[in-house]
């Protein structure tokens, strides 16, 4: 090989090599488009705390990360899994028709019908609660980057909705509202607290900062101050006085004024935070009853007119925000209301009575009313009588990827987890109501840990985008293995599966537009399977 200044002249025998060299460039250029299908992501950190599996342990200097999957073309599947035993977001590459010739290791099939479709979806997140931010402010500014990144960024599971409580809950160190002086009526003296100034509006701002989305915020009220309620408390059995039914409204107005001030603009809000809690005596934390004819009233003479007159028309009105088994009755009855009625687009549940009736009441609902969307939007493990924080509980995973995927298949459009992150003790929540979280925080020595539910909701936020289309799915044979399917607005498809048995399966999805797929699934293990 001869060097002449600055170009290369080939003997022939070099030329044969360059001829190869090119073949092999070209190769590796095939197997590299094959097997980098995913945006390579950092592994967890394992920490067992002796329960049914591990937390990844994050810091002001490392976290894991969730795997980026670019365009796929017909035939390439990406398989995400995440284990009881060891994976979290473990990215594995598939290719249909590359099926085994001993069809005795099928152990399972599922079918895939993208020509039958149902509900658009609109997202997965969670909430900003008070306790959320101050349990982020207690970590090292690095930290914070790290655990907002998880949530909100590329990086991690992208969520695309966050619920905003309107002044305090719970979750919160106090009880307040936003205008604690008796006889108000003008609402001359409100004013948002130190927990939007300090706690919400600044971690939802990095939040849309973060985001290559846009997210969309919707707000929940506990309670009106207590001087409009007919117990004068925050808590325990009371409902809002007639006479300040104009006055709560207005309040909501001026809500939406002072966020938009700091540049959060909401997509919707529920009328009230689980309206029949108000209506149990000694409720022991936030809560104002309503009963589904009072809600019409106030939505269809006051809530709804209001808001369309002070250029918040656009804000989508949600009913009901309670649990399940008060449909599909209450959707009827405010529904009936022909005030009520043009204001209402959707319809919230919570799943904390989800025992007393099965998830085919939201079906029954949306048959009933096919134009109002459902949105589950809350939901929490560890209330009492339960543990409150455990430390790795894969169970915990399960019932939540449980209910994510039962509420999909019943017509719900999204999923919305409760708070973003806990301490250790699962608060602070000022009356003791402790319960669990995705992350927990130990700010003592500047971590934080994502919990298995962290993964079950990255297996939707992160991989099923807003304007998803559901799609059919049939698995046969088999109530430990449940599923949902998706055509995202690329074209590509999704199938989220959850194996509940403690045995190892080997699943072959069919698609009638794509072949068959050969799917490892080891046992207690959840999986989002992307094609294209």
């Amino acid at each position: 090989m001869l060097l002449e200044s600055n170009n290369l002249t080939l003997s022939p025998l070099d030329s044969k090599m360059a001829s190869l060299a090119t073949l092999f460039l070209r190769l590796f250029t095939v197997v590299f488009t094959l097997f980098s299908l995913t945006v390579s992501a950092e592994d967890c950190i394992r920490r067992d705390y002796g329960r049914t599996s591990f937390v990844c342990v994050c810091n002001a200097t490392y976290c894991d990360t969730a795997p980026s999957v670019g365009a796929l073309a017909a035939g390439q599947a990406v398989q995400i899994t995440s284990s009881q035993s060891a994976a979290r977001f473990q990215a594995t590459n598939l290719q249909f028709g590359k099926t085994s010739s001993n069809k005795a290791v099928i152990t399972n099939e599922i079918f895939i019908d993208t020509s039958i479709t149902y509900q658009n979806v609109l997202g997965f997140g969670g909430a900003f609660t008070d306790a959320a931010g101050i349990n982020i402010a207690r970590l090292s500014q690095a930290a914070q980057d790290n655990l907002m990144n998880s949530y909100f960024s590329s990086r991690g599971i992208e969520y695309g909705v966050a619920r905003v409580p309107m002044a305090g809950t719970d979750f919160s160190t106090r009880t307040y509202s936003y205008d604690d002086y008796p006889g108000d009526v003008t609402l001359s003296n409100f004013a948002l607290t130190e927990e939007d100034l300090v706690y919400k509006i600044p971690y939802i701002n990095w939040a849309i900062s973060l985001s290559s989305k846009s997210i969309k915020l919707f707000t929940s009220p506990w309670s009106a101050p207590a001087w409009m309620k007919s117990n004068n408390e925050f808590y325990g059995q009371g409902y809002l006085l007639g006479e300040y039914y104009q006055v709560w409204a207005d309040y909501f107005a001026r809500f939406f004024e002072e966020y938009a001030k700091f540049g959060l603009n909401f997509w919707a809000l529920t009328a009230q935070n689980e309206p029949v809690d108000g209506r149990v005596p000694g409720f022991p934390f936030n809560c104002m009853g309503w009963t589904s004819e009072n809600q019409s009233i106030f939505v269809g003479l006051n809530l709804g007119p209001t808001l369309q007159a002070k250029g918040f028309g656009d804000v989508k009105i949600m009913i009901m925000d309670d649990q399940r088994n008060y449909l599909p009755e209450w959707a009827e009855t405010v529904l009936a209301n022909p005030d009520a009625n043009p204001y209402v687009s959707g319809i919230g549940v919570h799943w904390y009575q989800n025992f007393i009736a099965p998830p085919s009441v939201l079906t029954t609902t949306h048959e009933m009313f096919p134009d109002r969307f459902i949105l589950a939007t809350e939901a929490c493990e560890g209330t009492f009588p339960k543990e409150t924080v455990v430390l790795g509980a894969w169970d915990r995973l399960e019932s939540y990827a449980t209910d994510i995927i039962e509420n999909m298949n019943n017509w719900a459009v999204g999923w919305v987890d409760w708070n973003l992150a806990l301490d250790e003790g699962g608060g602070p929540n000022w009356s003791e109501n402790f319960v669990d979280s995705p992350i927990i925080v130990n700010n003592t020595i500047d971590e934080f840990y994502k919990q298995p539910m962290f993964y079950a909701m990255g297996h939707f936020s992160k991989y099923v985008p807003e304007n998803s289309i559901r799609v059919n799915i049939d698995i046969l044979n088999d109530t430990t293995l449940i599923g949902t399917a998706f055509v995202l607005p690329d074209g590509n498809r999704a199938v989220v599966i959850l194996n509940q048995s403690d045995d190892d399966k080997t699943i072959l999805l069919n698609d009638a537009e794509r072949g068959a797929l050969e799917i490892p699934c080891e046992a207690r293990s959840m999986h989002t399977i992307l094609y294209g």
